[in-house]
């Protein structure tokens, strides 16, 4: 099947996926698949319950909420891959902007080598500069990472890497069953800190949404820029 067929049917699955367990579907669903990554963009999505939740400022419930959807249906989303599309996802990561009505969902397909090797080392206009802002925010939050790497999936989304992120004491609190909480509090310190106005002028172009996740195991993290494509 075309790359460009699998990417509508994967969009078309995940619209109905989302419509059937929210009680409302994104309006628009963007799928790129770039090796060794597939990443899906959901657009004008909030549920009419959600709605009134963000109304009332209470967005941390709302989150909450669709973590634990999510946890029931990453399951099914790497089983649909593997079967529609011969895509071998190994992880899933995830995150919202409610007040954007928008959300992504990155696959990291599982590979034959070390995960060392995942990401490509090809240099994009001021990548260091990128990659200097995302260690002063995380040595912010948290503490410098040990690894840093990125890179553009397509010309509206830049894919960042971290690896060794964790302190102490959120070691403590993961292995304590405090994940879910921890989690949801660093959502929302590192995308305060995560100001768009400076990677726009890093990356000359307007940053439409910041997205982060994290795998505590693995002690990594992915943030997700999704950018106003130029005008060619």
């Amino acid at each position: 099947m075309e790359k460009n067929s699998v990417q509508a049917e994967i969009a078309s699955y995940t619209g109905k996926l989302f419509r059937d367990n929210f009680g409302k579907g994104p309006s628009s669903v963007y799928v790129s698949i770039e090796h060794p990554f597939i990443t899906i963009y959901l657009s004008d999505f909030l549920a009419p319950m959600e709605r009134v939740l963000v109304g009332q400022k209470n967005f941390m419930k709302v989150e909450e909420t669709r973590d634990y959807l999510m946890q029931e249906l990453i399951p099914e989303i790497k089983a649909t891959l593997r079967v529609t599309a011969d895509i071998h996802v190994e992880n899933i990561y995830y995150d919202w902007s409610l007040k954007n009505r928008s959300g992504i969902i990155v696959g990291v397909v599982k590979e034959e080598s070390d995960e060392e090797e995942l990401l490509s080392l090809e240099d994009y206009p001021n990548k260091d500069r990128v990659h200097e802002e995302i260690i002063k925010v995380s040595e912010q939050a948290e503490k410098a990472p040990e690894q840093v790497d990125s890179l553009f999936l397509n010309s509206r989304t830049l894919v960042v890497d971290r690896k060794g992120i964790l302190v102490r004491i959120e070691k403590e609190l993961i292995q304590s069953g405090f994940s879910e909480q921890l989690r949801l509090s660093k959502r929302q310190l590192e995308k305060r800190l995560l100001d768009p106005s400076v990677f726009e002028s890093i990356l000359d172009t307007q940053v439409m949404d910041i997205f982060v996740d994290w795998d505590f195991t693995l002690d990594k993290s992915y943030i997700i820029l999704i950018l106003k494509p130029k005008k060619s």
